[in-house]
């Protein structure tokens, strides 16, 4: 219990970390993806440039940057939003192209009908497509929360109270290696458990709302 206690404190902040990041990636992540598909080309490739970028180089260089070479042009972050905005851009990359593939895997027919109706390409992207294709993004989004989750541990490198980072400052103070780290991996397991599950629970509910390939 003595090792418990601040352990339990450093998971809910990485649960905080993690819910607020989430809350700000996603829509992010769909806007991005919806610039890959457009046909402006100069939104099509400043979105891709971004995604290159994030998704090709280290998130941990990333962190890096944010927290300490930002501040050489002026621009100070405290540590939590350093680290919430490095984790988040990296992760809209990710989920960027989830919501790319499951645009592109709406059938055809539904933007050709929409075209027959002489809809605006953006409203039958959004009343159209985006709905059919929220069912396919929903389990890889899941999959990127895990990531996401296990991800806030490289946080406690630039000062993070979060898990990994109460973790190692206890096996600092006390020297109790194996118990402190079993009990670190079984809190993230806890964490990260319900997640999938959730996401199965939802794409259920939207698949029944969302009939999918609907006639326009």
């Amino acid at each position: 219990m003595d090792l418990l206690a601040p352990l339990l404190g450093g998971l809910a902040v990485t649960l905080g970390i993690t819910a607020v990041t989430a809350i700000l990636t996603f829509p992010f992540a769909v806007l991005v993806g919806i610039a890959r598909t457009s046909r402006i080309r100069a939104l099509r490739s400043s979105a891709t440039v971004y995604v290159e970028i994030f998704r090709g180089t280290s998130l941990l260089v990333q962190i890096f940057y944010f927290y300490y070479v930002l501040p050489l042009f002026g621009l100070h972050l405290p540590a939590l939003a350093a680290g919430i905005l490095a984790l988040g851009l990296n992760v809209a990359a990710y989920g960027s192209e989830v919501v790319r593939g499951a645009i592109a895997g709406v059938d055809r027919g539904q933007w050709e009908a929409s075209v027959a109706l002489n809809m605006p390409r953006m409203l039958a992207m959004r009343r159209i497509i985006l709905p059919q294709a929220a069912t396919r993004m929903v389990l890889p989004f899941t999959n990127l929360t895990i990531e996401l989750l296990k991800a806030t541990s490289l946080l406690s490198l630039i000062s993070i109270a979060d898990l990994a980072q109460r973790g190692q400052f206890l096996v600092t103070q006390t020297a109790r290696q194996t118990e402190i780290y079993l009990l670190v991996l079984v809190l993230y397991y806890i964490a990260a458990w319900p997640i999938p599950r959730l996401g199965k629970v939802l794409q259920r509910v939207l698949t029944r709302h969302i009939p999918q390939q609907h006639a326009v």
